[in-house]
């Protein structure tokens, strides 16, 4: 059925008045008008004193405005709980954040869940969108935006992790706090408030534990990912800082998903020879699907984890239900998600008292999180003394 302005401006009266607080995106849908036509009739009735207007939400002018339910919601949240029914989280008139990931699955399924129950905790919700790795993201913000998010977790595709100065900008007139992505030290971004795992401290763990079993030849294995530049770093900062062995390569490129099978096979080939040669006798590799993979392989050519080769995962998501337990520095995925929804929480809870004005902004920060080194099976005991 299709309304008149006039016709669509009583519905929408009566709509507000009698739910208090709708959001613009429900208008348009219950009145299957766009979210521009909504907008612009809201406008029109909030410009006459009718309704108040605030972003992405209409109310009636003596129900609880955006801030005041914001304030009920509470500025600090309450420890991690189990989530609340589905129920009470669709009912909820608390703070609404918007989540962009690039993926919900495997490292960022963890990261979500910690987001959503900490929104939860705090009387609100968590919306989740879809980014993909290679895709445009402005559809997925402005979906975000359209809908009336009041802050916003995002994870930018920035491939290498770290913006660069042509990265597009972050303004999206909402507060945000970027998720497992770090701007470049010069760039506009770098202002952003974040919440990142700490990969190089991971990769040090990593290698430290291996060092003190004895360890002078560590190879890193990883293929190209926004993890693998951190981890990287960590891991030649802690060959220099422990005075290891430095071996004759940057590191071994080898993942699961690599589209040339040649050249996985070069990389296998390259560390069981390197393993021969006692040339490497420990390895990090990143991630746990690519550790047991590794193991596996190796074992076709005679080389087995840990007689021959002491390992340790990176990530330790599946790294336990390998054949053989592996040793692995666990992230803190959940911890990474709920720290993150707090600070946007306690960014939209400054908005409201205003202090977050000019000339009385509160730092932003830049937290990180420290992994954790799980040891089991996969190191042995401490290593022989190997000679060239």
């Amino acid at each position: 059925m299709r309304f008149t302005m006039d016709e669509r401006h009583e519905r929408i009266l009566e709509l507000v008045k009698a739910c208090g607080v709708v959001r613009v995106v429900e208008l348009a849908e219950h009145l299957d008008i766009s979210t521009v036509t909504a907008r612009r009739d809201v406008d029109v009735l909030a410009e006459k004193g009718l309704v108040n207007r605030a972003r992405g939400v209409v109310s009636w002018p003596d129900a609880p405005s955006s801030a005041e339910r914001l304030q009920r919601a509470g500025r600090s949240t309450p420890p991690a709980k189990a989530p609340a029914p589905a129920a009470a989280e669709s009912d909820s008139e608390g703070p609404v954040l918007g989540m962009v990931a690039p993926q919900s699955r495997h490292y960022f399924a963890e990261i979500i869940r910690g987001a959503r129950e900490a929104a939860i905790a705090a009387g609100g919700r968590l919306v989740l969108g879809i980014s993909g790795y290679h895709q445009r993201q402005d559809f997925q913000i402005n979906r975000m935006l359209e809908s009336g998010v009041d802050g916003l977790l995002f994870t930018p595709n920035w491939h290498e992790g770290l913006s660069s100065p042509d990265s597009p900008g972050l303004d999206f007139g909402v507060p945000t706090v970027l998720v497992e992505r770090r701007a470049a030290p010069g760039t506009a971004a770098v202002a952003q408030d974040r919440v990142c795992t700490d990969h190089a401290a991971g990769a040090g763990l990593a290698v430290a534990h291996l060092a003190a079993l004895g360890h002078e030849r560590i190879a890193l294995v990883a293929g190209p990912s926004a993890t693998q530049v951190q981890v990287q770093a960590g891991f030649e900062a802690a060959v220099r800082t422990l005075g290891l062995a430095q071996y004759p390569f940057e590191r071994f490129d080898f993942h699961t998903e690599d589209r040339d099978p040649a050249h996985q096979e070069a990389a296998l080939n390259g560390l069981a020879e390197a393993v021969r040669r006692h040339e490497v006798t420990a390895a990090v590799v990143l991630s746990d699907v690519e550790a047991i993979m590794l193991v596996q392989l190796l074992g076709s050519r005679g080389i087995e984890v840990p007689r021959d080769l002491a390992l340790v995962a990176y990530d330790d998501d599946v790294a336990a239900l390998s054949d053989l337990p592996l040793t692995a520095v666990a992230l803190p995925k959940y911890e990474v998600g709920q720290a993150a929804a707090r600070l946007l929480l306690q960014r939209l809870g400054e908005r409201t008292d205003g202090t977050d004005g000019a000339g009385d902004r509160p730092a932003r920060h830049h937290l990180e999180l420290l992994p954790d080194l799980r040891v089991r099976a996969s190191c042995g005991t401490p290593a022989r003394a190997l000679q060239d």
